[in-house]
């Protein structure tokens, strides 16, 4: 079993971001769940989406990976709603579910953005770097991809590459 998830948050199921994750996972060593898979509600005070498939889908991750790293397109300058949503919801870990939200603390967060071009604006990752220190989780850091017509590109393929041997040597 891995120790490793990509959570994959984009609305095309295959678009450049699968392509991303199937590059970065070439050799399998990463488990995946893809959000569009899940039925997760947006965040509300009342927690009243408890009973759809966030917190189990936590529970999950908390027991199985060490490392989890997020895998989103850069939609409006912005992480994909599909993950807002469940950056979002992380919110019931440190209200309704403080225990289960504890069992972060010590894991790694990573992230993977791909668009276009190589044109991430400045700050893309503070969502994510932030998410990680607040919860206590170490940050391994992040990459960004773009495309070359329908391929990634050469040179994203390279920071994919180092992005990966980071990640395997923590």
């Amino acid at each position: 079993m891995n120790n490793k998830v990509i959570i994959k948050g984009s609305s095309n199921r295959n678009g450049n971001t699968q392509k991303v994750i199937e590059y970065l996972n070439k050799n399998n060593d990463f488990d995946v769940i893809d959000l569009l898979d899940k039925k997760i509600g947006q965040f509300d005070y009342d927690f009243k989406n408890h009973a759809d498939d966030f917190l189990p889908m936590m529970e999950k991750v908390t027991a199985q990976y060490d490392i989890i790293i997020f895998a989103t397109p850069v939609y409006w300058y912005s992480m994909s709603g599909i993950m807002k949503a469940f950056f979002d919801r992380l919110s019931d870990l440190l209200h309704y579910r403080k225990e289960l939200g504890r069992t972060l603390r010590g894991k790694s967060m990573a992230m993977i953005s791909n668009s276009g071009m190589n044109d991430r604006k400045e700050g893309y990752d503070m969502p994510f770097r932030e998410s990680a220190n607040y919860l206590g989780m170490a940050y391994l850091g992040d990459v960004h991809a773009w495309f070359d017509g329908s391929e990634i590109d050469a040179d994203a393929k390279k920071i994919i590459d180092t992005f990966r041997n980071q990640i395997d040597t923590h």
